[in-house]
């Protein structure tokens, strides 16, 4: 079961990357509120049939949970339309692995403190060297996209 899960994610982030390719790229001609909003309307539809006949849930309980959690909707919300706002400006990699180094960052704070009913992991120093690791890599991959950018626009500009 282990290794499926693994396989499972794995899938969800090739999935994530060729969506944030293809959203950003869309947004140019439908704009990003847009697509963010056709996003989630293709979801909920997808989603909707899920739940017709398979769904095992309470889709009722729905109001019945604490509004903190409600949160999350928005959370998500949030995450698709900064993801289209970026993929264009920074490209798909600076993108995702800005998201890499937030989603680590976050979760090692919610794991240090125990937030949202979490196994309690303190913050230790090798954590903290896997974070400036990551800040790093940011700078790198974002410093040569913009070096391989001015070199494509040379390239194209430059007579043959």
């Amino acid at each position: 079961m282990g290794i499926l899960m693994i396989l499972f994610t794995l899938i969800g982030g090739l999935t994530l990357s060729t969506q944030s390719a293809i959203n950003g790229t869309f947004s140019r001609k439908a704009g990003t509120i847009e697509t963010t909003l056709l996003t989630f309307l293709t979801g909920t539809m997808f989603l909707a049939i899920l739940i017709l006949f398979w769904g095992q849930g309470n889709l009722s309980a729905i109001v019945e949970v604490p509004n903190w959690q409600l949160s999350a909707v928005f959370l998500g919300v949030l995450f698709v339309l900064f993801i289209v706002i970026a993929v264009p400006k920074i490209g798909v990699i600076a993108t995702n692995i800005t998201v890499i180094t937030g989603q680590l960052a976050i979760g090692m704070i919610i794991d240090h403190f125990g937030w949202f009913n979490s196994l309690v992991i303190p913050l230790d120093t090798s954590r903290l060297f896997a974070m400036v690791f990551m800040a790093l890599a940011i700078y790198f991959i974002y410093k040569g996209n913009v070096r391989s950018n001015k070199e494509a626009k040379q390239f194209v500009e430059s007579p043959s």
